[in-house]
Formats: structure tokens, C-alpha cells, sequence
């Protein structure tokens, strides 16, 4: 399987990250991704940048390094009712708008409150992706949550951090029933090495390695080529991007 598309990358203005933009881009490139998704932490994670940070981001070029920027957020959900920390208004200013459970922003709770909290998410047409839904800390209804997912077309991310028990210790199994019934309910899914240092940029060979156990379909994989993912974008209702008009 051929992934072109990294869409979880943090730079150092997360907070706990160690490298720049240019550095992502330059290790991206080494890679062979044509694309590259600079998603760093929403303002409610200790440590990550203000609303200007991502409203800003139309100062960024749209390739560097030969590489095509997608301008985005992983953003913090913040209670049952789905919402995030950041404003409405900033949506238009984003490309990629991944949303997930953080433990210093979330409290981890039950089953529950995590599938309500999913559920209204999805529905509220905010999240373009879920980031590392399988942490063990928040457990949820897998087949009612990615029923939803499903319907309202956001991508299901399998984190390769995750996999690779770096961080969130103990979502494999999880991660698998996900990638599993996912696969049958014929949800999108999305690939991210979660990257802190540019060298993990593009690392994503045991989320490769999970979604061909289950013979997902190469299609529902929107990180398998720039057209997937860029048409992604369309489905989801976001601007046509014309510096990428070569790839979609």
C-alpha cells in the first residue's frame, strides 16, 4: 500500500514537539509524501499556540520543499456536547480539522460520556478526522460511533504512535477492533505518525500494516493518494485548493 499523505504532524509550537515546519517538510520529502498536514495542538492543551496561530497559517507557503502544506489542527474536544477549542470562525481558515480526546483537557470518563461526546462531534459537522481513537482511556461504542462517522463522511484515524506503544500505552487492541469493524462498516480512514521530530515524519508502517489485515478497501483510504485525500476535502465541504490543482 502507498501512503502519499501524512495527516498528523506536530511542529515545536505544540509545546512539546522539537521541530520546525521546514524541517516536517524537508523529512516529508525524504519520504516521498506529496503531501503534509501540519496539525499542532488546539489552545486548551498545555503549552500549545493561540487562535491567532492557526488563523494565521495563510502566511505559510502552500509547498515547501516540494511538498504540498495542508494547513490545519489537531483540536481538543472538550465535553459531551462535542465542542472544540476553537471558535467557528476559524474553520475558514483551515484545511484539515482533526479533533481528539486529550487526557489534561477531557478527563477520561466512561464508555458513556465518550460515545455521547463522539456522537455529537461527528454530528456537529466540525471534525474532518478523529485523531487516535483507540486510547484505551476512553473507551466508547465502536460500531455506534463509526456508524456515525459513516454517515456524516469523517475519516477515522489509525495513529501509528498509537501502534507503536510510544504513547496512549495499550491501544492496540483496540486500534484493531476499530480497523475491524471499520473495514466492514466501510468507514474512511485516515493515516498519522502523530510525528513530534521530524524524523517520524511519515512513519507509518504498523497503521499500514493494520489496515491490510483487514483488507481495507485502498479506496477508504484517503491517505493513499493526493486525489483521495483532496477529493476528502470536497466531500467535506471545504474550498477547491487551486495551488493543488495538479493533484487532485
Amino acid at each position: 500500500m502507498d501512503i502519499v499523505v501524512d495527516t498528523h504532524t506536530h511542529t515545536l509550537a505544540s509545546g512539546h514537539a522539537y521541530s520546525t515546519i521546514i524541517e516536517n517538510a524537508e523529512a516529508a520529502q525524504r519520504k516521498g509524501l506529496k503531501l503534509l498536514c501540519n496539525t499542532d495542538h488546539g489552545p486548551r492543551m498545555p503549552g500549545a499556540p493561540h487562535y491567532w496561530y492557526f488563523t494565521n497559517q495563510r502566511v505559510i507557503p502552500r509547498f515547501l520543499s516540494n511538498v504540498g502544506i495542508i494547513k490545519g489542527v489537531e483540536a481538543n474536544l472538550l465535553n459531551t456536547d462535542g465542542d472544540i477549542d476553537l471558535p467557528l470562525d476559524s474553520d475558514s481558515y483551515l484545511d484539515w480539522l482533526m479533533v481528539g480526546f486529550h487526557e489534561p483537557v477531557f478527563h477520561p470518563a466512561n464508555p458513556e460520556t465518550h460515545t455521547e461526546a463522539l456522537m455529537n462531534l461527528i454530528q456537529s459537522g466540525r471534525a474532518d478526522a478523529i485523531s487516535h481513537i483507540g486510547n484505551p482511556n476512553f473507551p466508547f461504542d465502536i460500531e455506534r460511533v463509526l456508524r456515525c462517522a459513516k454517515e456524516h463522511n469523517v475519516a477515522i484515524e489509525i495513529n501509528n504512535s498509537s501502534l507503536l506503544g510510544e504513547s496512549r500505552q495499550g491501544s492496540e487492541v483496540r486500534c484493531d477492533e476499530i480497523a475491524r469493524i471499520g473495514a466492514e462498516i466501510g468507514v474512511y480512514f485516515t493515516t498519522g505518525s502523530d510525528a513530534h521530530f521530524c524524523e517520524d515524519i511519515g512513519r507509518l508502517d504498523h497503521a499500514i500494516a493494520l489496515l491490510t489485515k483487514y483488507n481495507v478497501d485502498e479506496e477508504k483510504i484517503i491517505t493513499s493518494s493526493t486525489s483521495r485525500f483532496l477529493n476528502f476535502l470536497l466531500l467535506r465541504g471545504k474550498k477547491r485548493i487551486t495551488e493543488f490543482e495538479h493533484l487532485y
